[in-house]
């Protein structure tokens, strides 16, 4: 097999780079090779969970955010100035994202924040956002009923009641499945879980045993066990962690499993080990079959990563764009208010299409999802659901 070198395989990259900065929101007119940018940068600030229980989320997303840095800065930046992005670790602890907050607002000046991986995070720093009106893109979906009264920030993932409908869609519609078991995590399992338990009965579903353990748990065996013994017709596991699917495999439950986009990483997967075979998920990014506006950044991330994006690469690539193209839209020197105007609105992202007018803060349905599951530590699309 023929190497490539590292100087052959930059210039791939940045050829892509180039290709890829035509098809990014506010660059339409752009050449086809780099533009110069110039003047003081503009500064968005980043909290990430890249380290800790979560940092199976928050690591891809700061992959997406990187390469789009590289690709707005490409394609000339903001408005002529060098975009900059300054990314921060709150080690999946909303403690420690308010004092990386902190710092980035009242030290570095962002312009705006993009965070964080994870929901009682994303809350945290939003008491801080949004009595300034900071724009926040959070990498979450809505969570408690706060955060719908906090008009500067938009969500880049699913509410919590559209992650249990989609859910729930497949294991009516698919499975013909009556007879639900749920293990959740006591994060973003918990929102899901309350959602999961509120429009159940809409679907004709019981939920006949649910079992919640807490936020980097090594093992749930008791909970998993519960589960196997309530006679369960399939098995939900909403959680960003490969624990449980190991666990419910070793006990030889037998029957479907639905993930959640949280464990949809191909990282998870391979942690998941036997267990990660046959799994479905309801997601949005299936790079093996990418819709046809993903493609691009597919190749791209490839390229610049030798390897395949998932959901929240692409979830990082779509902030980061998003916030450029709204700075751009307002001016780099408007003020907040004028800022947090032109964030609410539509967006053809690479993870979905969005108005973050809407009041979920995402305008996302259900045929935004697109489910596959997992053969052989790959992801293969599935037919979506019909009734």
């Amino acid at each position: 097999m023929r190497r490539i070198s590292c100087g052959a395989r930059r210039r791939r990259v940045l050829l892509l780079i180039a290709g890829m900065a035509l098809s990014t929101a506010g660059a339409a007119s752009a050449p086809a090779r780099a533009q110069a940018t110039s003047g003081e940068p503009v500064t968005i600030g980043a909290i990430l969970s890249v380290t800790g229980p979560v940092a199976g989320v928050g690591q891809p997303e700061r992959d997406g955010a990187l390469l789009a840095e590289k690709i707005v800065n490409a394609s000339g930046g903001v408005g002529g100035r060098p975009l900059k992005l300054v990314i921060e670790d709150d080690a999946s602890n909303p403690d420690t994202a308010i004092s990386k907050a902190t710092g980035l607002i009242r030290s570095t000046k962002v312009r705006a924040l993009i965070g964080s991986s994870n929901l009682p995070s994303t809350v945290a720093i939003g008491g801080l956002t949004d009595p300034i009106r900071l724009p926040q893109v959070a990498l979450s979906g809505i969570g408690p009923a706060v955060e719908a009264k906090r008009t500067c920030v938009v969500h880049l993932l699913a509410p919590q009641e559209l992650n249990a409908r989609a859910a729930l869609t497949y294991v009516r519609d698919a499975l013909k499945a009556k007879r639900v078991g749920l293990l959740h995590d006591s994060g973003y399992g918990q929102a899901v879980a309350n959602s999961l338990k509120a429009v159940a009965p809409e679907y004709g579903v019981e939920l006949a045993q649910v079992e919640k353990f807490e936020i980097g748990a090594t093992d749930v065996s008791a909970q998993a066990a519960k589960v196997k013994n309530a006679g369960v017709d399939v098995v939900v596991i909403v959680a960003s962690s490969a624990t449980p699917f190991r666990n419910v495999h070793d006990l030889r439950i037998g029957v479907p499993v639905i993930g959640s986009i949280a464990s949809s990483s191909y990282d998870y997967v391979r942690a998941m080990g036997e267990a990660a075979e046959g799994v479905i998920f309801p997601e949005f990014l299936i790079a093996e079959d990418p819709l046809p506006h993903q493609v691009k950044f597919v190749a791209t991330f490839k390229e610049a990563y030798g390897r395949l994006p998932k959901n929240y690469e692409a979830a990082g690539w779509d902030a980061v764009n998003l916030l450029a193209k709204v700075l751009a839209e307002a001016g780099p020197e408007a003020d907040n208010a004028a800022v947090c105007a032109a964030l609410r609105k539509p967006l053809r992202g690479v993870l979905a299409t969005y108005d973050f007018s809407a009041p979920d803060m995402t305008g996302l349905g259900l045929s935004s999802f697109s489910y596959s599951q997992v053969k052989n530590g790959s992801f293969v699309r599935l037919p979506l659901p019909a009734r």
